[in-house]
């Protein structure tokens, strides 16, 4: 457990994180919804590794987290429409449906070549993705029940021999993000969450 200013993240422990990520590790990392359990975009044993802690069927996809829009025209297809809408809620609690670029491994694509991709609004977060250098994946923190899981210290009772590493970035009420789909530029709300959706109905 490494325990992480949400303000102001100390880049020396940001780095020890990172090198976890580097080394192929799974950890669990605070986001601006739910604390998420991730490894980085191109470690595929990893990603297997979180299928298997989250038991979660491998046709469902998992979505991951950028760092800013230019790091997600990176990975999707982005139309002038799609970063104009993204630029109003980004960094947000929202899960944008993009058409995956050929980065986007297979592994989390099962059947469709779209993807959910955010950029939370955490400076712990963040920090993350930038010192890696590329996305990290991102899935919620749940009990088996499906419980989301907002508290560190029961995090690590659930999961801390299970995962290589938790940041504890304090207790976060945990609440899903909002997801909207914005494949061919057609906006198609998917599920209500933090984020206010007002303005996609």
């Amino acid at each position: 457990m490494l325990s992480i200013n949400s303000q102001n993240p100390q880049m020396r422990l940001i780095k020890k994180a990172v090198e976890v990520l580097r080394d192929g590790g799974v950890i669990i990392y605070p986001t601006d919804t739910v604390y998420g359990l991730g490894c980085s975009l191109s470690n595929k044993k990893g990603i297997e590794r979180i299928y298997d802690i989250k038991r979660r069927n491998k046709k469902r996809p998992l979505s991951f987290v950028c760092a800013d829009l230019k790091h997600i025209s990176q990975h999707a297809m982005v139309s002038d429409y799609a970063y104009k809408t993204m630029k109003r809620f980004l960094p947000g609690p929202y899960t944008f449906i993009l058409e995956a670029s050929r980065l986007v491994p297979k592994i989390i694509l099962p059947k469709r070549p779209t993807t959910g991709i955010r950029v939370p609004d955490n400076p712990i977060c963040l920090s993350l993705i930038r010192e890696l250098g590329q996305p990290i994946i991102s899935t919620s923190v749940q009990t088996q029940d499906g419980e989301d899981l907002g508290n560190p210290s029961i995090i690590d009772e659930y999961f801390g021999r299970i995962v290589d590493l938790i940041i504890d970035g304090g207790t976060i009420v945990p609440e899903p993000s909002s997801v909207i789909s914005l494949v061919d530029d057609n906006i198609e709300l998917l599920r209500i969450g933090k984020g206010d959706v007002s303005a996609f109905l």
